[in-house]
């Protein structure tokens, strides 16, 4: 057969019977009756039956169809015909014709499947979702087995057809889509660079570019006023289960606009894309203040989708008696709580004293809890009596609580604390107690965020260094002033998740001078980095401003999927690393030597290099456990033996048969039934080697999901 009249499996239906077809795809699954052989024929389309029988098919044909497996790569001639009454398949979209096949080419064999690819059942009500019969790892490293999947497919597809609606919308608006470099200068963005050395510039090198920031704003300086790219970044940042060191974001830039414009695009923007998913987003979308955002939900990117917003019940207490709340306050501290309507069942005093009080909340790094049920129109708790009848009444009117509703309280000296602690148990309530409503999508700009954060070594950009102030009359030597400066961004937060960020850009070169002053950047070290932007500001820029959107996450949500690796024809893994290729992976020496990149660093030592030349110094770095000066003997002696030790089986294993245990294998764990806390928690001793502590328990890197 030839490929030239070809038709495809999914687009067939009723109108075709009678007609001869040519097919060609992969076998998605078998059915064999004797005699009969069914086969289900997989394209980029969708599904088909062919039916390879005697009393249409010669035999020489039936032969040659009984040696299919799945996912061999074949082409069928038939004629389409209607299903029998009652055989009909409705889990596939071509389930009321089959294709009698009288032809059939073997184009290519498949060796046995490392996990199942078809997802749909040959017959009613059979099947198995075929997702979950494989790990993660296992499906990235056959990626292009998973990718067959229609499932996949259909994800990639919807894909393209979002960022052919972004194209077609923002060329509509006048936008002109320009490509920026993928090899440029390492300058700093608040992450960490990939780094690509020079062969032609020794020692030199580029950067992947962590945003094409600098670029699209020099094409605002260059006249072309409306520029977008749907471009791809890297960040070396630190591993985060949604997190991919390559990604894709919608960028743009638009000159001689200001906050509104950004709104009213972006809004109509995301409106179509959602769309395409079959999803509604409400509008207007709602605004709110980056300090009304941590002061009622404790987080940047609140989740709206349900209520449980803060109430401030400081003033309330300030003349109280009760002993805590007394020394938070005279410390200059806050008391913050959340109205938990109607749950007081499902949150007992139990649950609320031993597990929330003493546990959870802990674990979000609040010192305690102060927790009060509605009965009666009477507060219920084991301190309510520490309080006036004031303060009670006080309680019951600002958070607006009825009987059966469960006020929950965090109070610190830290508002900091308070607010994320509060922020951290809003969601696990939510969650717990099933609060937030599926299919509902719930957008939000969050505005006028901090123009700089605090650090250690003084203060750093909580967007970018080149995002405008809401004013430009600051002392850039006034830490104090300086953190209390507000930018010209916003945020646009779906559910609770950041889809993405911009801001109004400076655009005199002075106030972009001021603002490296503030962040300690000196005048050598801005020529050397920046140099070549701030010099296009002496030949007239316009006021500019923009917006990135991560395509990723975006595309993630609108289809649904559990993760944007879904959404990632070869996306790497939670270690990012890619089980296809094995990237990243080691090079030839002769390469490192072609790059100049053997001795770079000339006699200077790396870090880690010290405490990997002492074993002891290797194992308590690996191990994040501290090791005293008095254990180093007794850790050494165990070293030497197990080396020792090591040794023989070495030796044993060249000269003899490996060993083997001659009885059976089985679990041995502690005697007793029930958990017990070691005496050592309680008395900070398990404590003294954790690298990190949160509330009473060790922290350790988020890396699994």
């Amino acid at each position: 057969m030839t490929y030239k009249g070809r038709s495809n499996c999914g687009e067939l239906s009723l109108s075709d019977v009678g007609r001869e077809v040519d097919l060609s795809g992969w076998v998605d699954a078998l059915r064999d009756h004797g005699d009969v052989l069914f086969i289900h024929l997989r394209d980029r389309s969708g599904i088909l039956q062919v039916v390879f029988s005697p009393g249409h098919t010669p035999p020489e044909i039936c032969e040659r169809a009984a040696s299919l497996r799945n996912e061999f790569c074949i082409s069928v001639t038939g004629r389409v015909a209607k299903r029998l009454m009652g055989t009909e398949n409705p889990l596939i979209k071509t389930g009321e014709i089959e294709v009698l096949a009288v032809a059939l080419s073997m184009i290519s064999k498949s060796e046995p499947l490392p996990f199942p690819i078809s997802e749909k059942a040959m017959v009613s009500g059979t099947g198995t979702k075929v997702g979950d019969l494989a790990s993660e790892d296992l499906r990235l490293q056959y990626r292009y087995l998973d990718l067959r999947r229609p499932a996949m497919q259909d994800h990639l597809i919807k894909r393209h057809r979002i960022n052919k609606c972004v194209r077609d919308f923002l060329d509509e608006q006048g936008f002109i889509e320009v490509e920026t470099p993928m090899l440029t200068k390492s300058t700093p963005e608040g992450a960490r660079d990939y780094l690509v050395p020079s062969r032609v510039h020794p020692k030199h090198f580029y950067a992947l570019p962590q945003s094409p920031q600098l670029f699209k704003q020099l094409l605002m300086v260059s006249g072309f006023e409306r520029y977008f790219q749907i471009v791809r970044c890297f960040r070396d940042e630190d591993l985060r289960p949604n997190r991919q060191p390559e990604f894709t974001q919608l960028d743009l830039e638009a000159s001689f606009i200001d906050e509104e414009f950004i709104y009213e695009l972006i809004e109509e923007l995301v409106v179509q894309m959602f769309q395409i998913g079959g999803v509604t987003l409400p509008r207007p979308f709602p605004r709110m203040t980056y300090q009304e955002a941590i002061d009622t939900t404790g987080l940047d990117r609140p989740d709206l989708r349900f209520d449980l917003r803060f109430a401030d019940a400081t003033d309330i207490f300030k003349n109280t008696t009760y002993g805590i709340f007394k020394q938070i306050l005279q410390r200059g501290g806050c008391i913050k709580g959340i109205n938990v309507k109607g749950q007081s069942e499902k949150l007992s005093k139990n649950v609320l004293q031993n597990e929330y009080a003493k546990e959870i909340v802990p674990s979000f790094g609040g010192k305690g809890m102060t927790w009060m049920r509605v009965i009666g129109d009477q507060l219920e708790s084991n301190i309510v009596q520490f309080f006036s009848k004031e303060e009670q009444l006080g309680v019951i009117e600002r958070f607006q609580a009825e009987n059966g509703d469960v006020l929950l309280m965090i109070a610190d000296a830290s508002y900091e604390v308070v607010t994320s602690v509060l922020g951290q148990l809003r969601l696990h309530l939510a969650d717990r107690l099933n609060l937030i409503p599926l299919g509902e999508y719930r957008p939000l700009w969050v505005t006028h965020f901090p123009l700089f954060e605090p650090t250690e070594q003084g203060i750093t950009s909580s967007h970018h260094p080149f995002t405008s102030p809401d004013q430009i009359n600051f002392d850039p030597k006034n830490r104090k002033a300086l953190l209390e400066l507000r930018s010209r961004s916003y945020d646009l937060v779906v559910n609770g998740e950041e889809l993405g960020g911009g801001s109004i850009r400076i655009n005199d070169r002075r106030l972009q001078q001021k603002i490296f002053q503030a962040l300690g950047i000196s005048d050598r070290e801005v020529e050397e980095k920046f140099g070549f932007f701030l010099r296009a500001f002496d030949y007239g820029p316009p006021p500019h401003g923009g917006i990135a959107l991560g395509m990723d996450r975006v595309i993630s949500m609108i289809l649904g999927t559990s993760s944007i690796r879904e959404v990632i024809a070869f996306p790497k893994n939670r270690s990012a690393y890619c089980p296809l290729t094995q990237a990243p992976s080691a090079v030839a020496r002769e390469q490192l030597a072609e790059l100049g990149l053997l001795d770079l660093g000339g006699t200077q030592s790396l870090p880690g290099t010290e405490e990997q030349s002492d074993p002891i110094g290797t194992l308590s770095w690996v191990s994040r456990i501290g090791i005293d000066d008095g254990e180093r003997p007794f850790i050494a002696a165990a070293l030497k033996e197990a080396v020792r030790l090591a040794g023989l089986v070495n030796e044993k294993a060249e000269n003899e048969e490996p060993l083997f245990l001659p009885v059976n294998v089985i679990n041995r764990t502690r005697k007793g039934s029930f958990a017990q806390t070691s005496p050592l928690a309680g008395n900070g001793e398990l404590f003294k080697n954790a690298p990190l502590l949160k509330g009473n328990y060790f922290k350790v890197p988020s890396i699994l999901e």
